[in-house]
């Protein structure tokens, strides 16, 4: 029954999280260039606009995992959800680029409180140190987000515009969104959850890292160095392809691997490696992307396939290793505030990522991966140099409320 329940769990949280990806941060690619055309801007308006829900989203995240923490994943879903309809309501019925701005504000609130973070605090709220696989379970399903979320933008832009395109999807986060996350199992004193944490029998806790400001520091710059990659290489793959010397048909063809090669990456994560240290997993995703770069401009466009493939597994199982690497290092209480506070920087480097990556791939064509291999290697290093926790053997009782953060700190 209990596998049961978290089997449900999981299925709900991620297609909700389908749903989320796909009304938002997957949105402007198909959108984009209909809304400029209505309001009579430029793309790349659209696209700052874009950019600035990621920056809020940033700004929100903290907060949301704080609230998390405290009360359960639960409501702050299902208020992610009414976030995420009235913003795409906006959206569907502005009409210059100052309502197209605050639409996106909107936006970025529900992306901070309702995307992959808050479903990974979620689950460690509700169980613990073993939410390494509902991790696992909702990026899986989650994965699938672009493939669901363009073809149907799309399809509604082309027939019926791009405002009931927007309506759909608020409408879709109201009909589909909030039963769905209405499933998650909810808290209901903060003693239960405190109680959820730790056993009340003796078990292993994890002993804080020797220097915690510097485990910090280096999880916030991996987390930001793949957010960045991740994000040039969703804008600016195709053209890197075709300018190592692919055509511009084989080019988009071979784009369209780097989905199903994350959605692999993340099978290969819950079966062959489910069992491994989550660092090492990380540590090998980190070095894909590097590896696949070194291919494609040593060897050139026979080797693009290959460089396509390993960097969406490695994107896969990095995704998971955003949600699992906290979990590991500092255990599950307070999680939900420290992961809002690790991801700021990746979020903000995100926003920008597309305009900067863009501006190297300008001046010097496919030659700009050897940037994205350096960095994604110095994130591979920065995982070499974190350590596993070491454990202690420590009663836990119950915490009573407002306890959780003083035991933590």
């Amino acid at each position: 029954m209990i596998a049961q329940r978290k089997f449900i769990t999981v299925a709900a949280l991620g297609t909700a999280q389908t749903l989320a990806w796909a009304s938002s941060y997957y949105l402007p690619a198909m959108l984009a260039a209909p809304i400029a055309r209505d309001l009579g801007s430029p793309a790349f308006i659209i696209f700052a606009a874009f950019s600035v829900a990621l920056v809020v989203s940033a700004a929100t995240g903290p907060h949301a995992g704080k609230a998390i923490d405290r009360f359960g994943g639960r409501p702050v879903l299902l208020t992610s959800n009414l976030i995420f309809a009235a913003g795409l309501l906006g959206l569907a019925n502005v009409h210059n680029v100052i309502e197209l701005l605050l639409a996106w504000v909107v936006i970025g609130v529900a992306m901070g409180s309702g995307l992959y973070e808050a479903a990974f605090a979620t689950v460690v709220r509700l169980q613990g140190k073993q939410a390494r696989g509902a991790i696992t379970g909702i990026t899986l399903l989650a994965g699938f987000a672009s493939t669901v979320g363009w073809p149907l933008s799309a399809y509604v832009e082309s027939h019926f515009g791009w405002r009931v395109a927007c309506l759909m999807w608020a409408s879709l986060h109201i009909l589909i969104g909030l039963p769905l996350n209405a499933i998650v199992p909810k808290m209901r004193r903060t003693e239960d959850v405190a109680a959820g944490l730790d056993s009340i029998s003796p078990e292993l806790l994890p002993q804080a890292p020797v220097d915690l400001k510097r485990t910090q520091f280096l999880l916030a710059y991996v987390f930001a160095i793949t957010w960045f990659i991740s994000t040039s290489m969703a804008a600016h793959l195709p053209t890197l392809l075709r300018d190592s010397g692919v055509s511009l048909t084989t080019a988009v063809a071979i784009a369209a691997l780097v989905g199903p090669a994350q959605v692999a990456g993340r099978l290969l994560e819950y079966g062959f490696l489910k069992k491994a240290p989550a660092l090492l997993s990380a540590r090998l995703a980190a070095m894909a992307h590097p590896v696949g770069v070194a291919a494609l401009l040593l060897v050139g466009a026979p080797a693009a396939t290959a460089f396509a493939i390993l960097h969406g597994a490695g994107n896969g199982i990095m995704t998971i290793a955003i949600g699992t690497l906290p979990l590991l290092l500092f255990g599950p209480a307070g999680y939900g505030q420290r992961q809002g506070f690790l991801m700021v920087p990746a979020r903000v480097l995100q926003a920008g990522a597309p305009f900067l990556f863009g501006l190297c791939v300008e001046r010097w064509g496919a030659n700009a991966l050897w940037l994205s291999a350096f960095l994604g290697s110095t994130a591979a290093i920065a995982l070499m140099w974190l350590k596993p926790p070491s454990y202690r053997l420590q009663p836990v009782a119950p915490a009573r409320a407002g306890e959780i953060d003083a035991r933590q700190a």
